[in-house]
């Protein structure tokens, strides 16, 4: 059975964040917003002093997307009579809301303030222990009801948010691609339909269309069709890519990542973006597609050697802890052709290292 997954309410704009209370409005009473500590801090004091925002309370992210982070935050909801919640700032905040209003049996509002994962739009949330691990995928019975896009926000942060965002974004095709192939069952338990595999292939040509002035324009603090463009990419499209297409390697080689700490200073979609050229590796994928690929990260600044991700010269142990989690049972990369083993982990990994360094040479 051919499934997919979308938001039930996608708005994308400048100055979109204006829209907010009207949404929270729309969907209950009594609104909470968890915020990260940078909308708390230089977003929300902007808004929270005009009337329409008066009965909405806010309450600071803990840091991390973990166990203890989703059980004080129910416990909050529960004892406020929490109707609504808002989900505000970057991918682990959003997961957090997500699944806490899951639990709580609330609608959801999810407000990114950078483009940095295709988090907003999906209906599955990521774990991690305390220290940043990797532990778990959480499904939601459905996806966020409201992604509220504010372009002049996401405009104002950090470029390398929009970089590590098309790192998440650029595996899209490739993974939702591998499981067509192999016939694998989605993030939905069915199979592709062709929407999803059409938008997972047009958000990778919007990338490499746009991608490159979609950076100038956020260095040079200009708002352009380009960086429009890669923000719904890397939200919209990715998001609903990845979900209704399927994973595969890069995704799960990013999961192994996590394993070593080294790599926990480095954005989700920047070791994306390594599992990505470690895939095409992995999957002998064609010359040109891997120069296209490697050319695309090299001109924006992904990672696509070890020591972009903090590993100078890793040992073979180190690999095969990063290969035995990407290779775990359940991991999607077992949604590539033929039997995947931690040693051919490795060794595309380590292809993957050789060929960066190469194109940095030159």
């Amino acid at each position: 059975m051919n499934k997919a997954l979308f938001p039930g309410k996608y708005i994308q704009g400048e100055n979109a964040l204006r829209l907010l209370p009207e949404l929270v409005n729309l969907l209950g009473k009594n609104g909470l917003i968890l915020a990260s500590p940078t909308a708390k801090k230089s977003i929300l004091p902007n808004y929270l002093h005009q009337d329409s925002w008066g009965s909405i309370q806010v309450s600071a992210f803990g840091g991390e997307c973990c166990e203890r982070e989703i059980r004080r935050l129910t416990e909050l909801i529960r004892h406020e009579n929490i109707g609504v919640l808002v989900g505000m700032g970057g991918g682990k905040t959003i997961d957090a809301a997500k699944i806490a209003a899951d639990l709580t049996g609330i609608p959801v509002i999810i407000v990114p303030t950078i483009a940095s994962t295709d988090a907003p739009c999906s209906g599955c949330a990521v774990i991690y222990g305390e220290t940043g691990i990797f532990e778990s995928v959480y499904y939601q019975k459905m996806n966020p009801q409201v992604v509220l896009v504010d372009v002049t926000v996401i405009a104002g942060a950090p470029s390398r948010f929009l970089v590590a965002g098309m790192g998440d974004a650029l595996a899209t095709w490739f993974e939702a691609r591998s499981c067509h192939h192999t016939h694998s069952l989605n993030a939905c338990g069915g199979y592709s339909t062709i929407t999803g595999l059409n938008l997972a292939r047009l958000c990778y040509d919007t990338l490499l269309r746009d991608g490159r002035e979609a950076l100038a324009s956020i260095l040079t603090n200009k708002i352009t069709s380009s960086l429009n463009h890669i923000i719904e990419a890397n939200i919209l499209l990715s998001g609903i890519g990845f979900e209704s297409s399927g994973l595969a390697a890069a995704h799960s080689i990013h999961n192994g990542l996590t394993a070593l700490a080294e790599t926990h200073r480095f954005y989700h979609g920047e070791k994306v973006a390594f599992g990505v050229v470690t895939g095409l590796h992995l999957t002998q994928a064609d010359l040109s597609e891997m120069q296209t690929v490697y050319s695309f990260c090299k001109s924006i600044g992904l990672p696509t050697t070890f020591g972009d991700i903090g590993l100078n010269d890793p040992s073979h142990e180190k690999l095969m802890q990063v290969a035995v989690k990407a290779c775990a049972a359940e991991e999607g990369i077992h949604h590539e052709e033929g039997e995947i083993t931690p040693e051919k982990v490795i060794r595309a990994m380590i292809a993957a290292d050789a060929m960066g360094r190469a194109g940095k040479l030159r």
